[in-house]
């Protein structure tokens, strides 16, 4: 019997060029301002690439492979919790696509195949928007958002 899944799909528009919305998300560099992670791959179908946190333990976060690039238009990884990464039904799937869209990017992101009501599920329904709101921050202003806020309490 398959497990149930779900989707989590993502569009904003971005004040910037194709190519740098693409950067963005594949320069370790650039992705540590707004992520408080860097991506790190050579960024070739079939290679692996890591989510490892930007600090001094430089833990490895999340793993895939890299499933179809296609700069600066699409990027197609799988995704997992590196803890899972042995196990193939842990993984997911997240597809990039920026178009141009007058003078600015519009990004989707899909983030697909994922396990209905997982953690990672629900994870991503969190975690998504805020790193994609601190990306276009990050890109017109200069600065991205603090991704590890936590709500005021009350």
């Amino acid at each position: 019997m398959s497990k149930e899944t779900t989707s989590f799909v993502y569009v904003t528009y971005i004040r910037s060029t194709p190519q740098k919305v693409f950067e963005a998300i594949t320069k370790p560099d650039i992705a540590r301002r707004y992520w408080g992670h860097e991506n790190v791959s050579d960024w070739n179908p079939g290679s692996k690439w890591e989510h490892v946190r930007a600090n001094d333990e430089r833990t490895v976060q999340l793993v895939g492979k890299v499933v179809e690039v296609s700069p600066p238009a699409r990027l197609v990884i799988t995704w997992a919790n590196a803890s899972q990464a042995a196990d193939p039904s842990a993984y997911s799937r997240v597809t990039f696509e920026i178009e141009e869209y007058e003078d600015m990017v519009r990004l989707t992101v899909t983030h697909d195949e994922l396990e209905a009501g997982s953690g990672m599920a629900n994870g991503i329904r969190k975690g998504w928007p805020v790193v994609l709101a601190s990306m276009k921050s990050l890109l017109e202003t200069g600065q991205g958002l603090d991704v590890f806020a936590k709500p005021k309490s009350a």
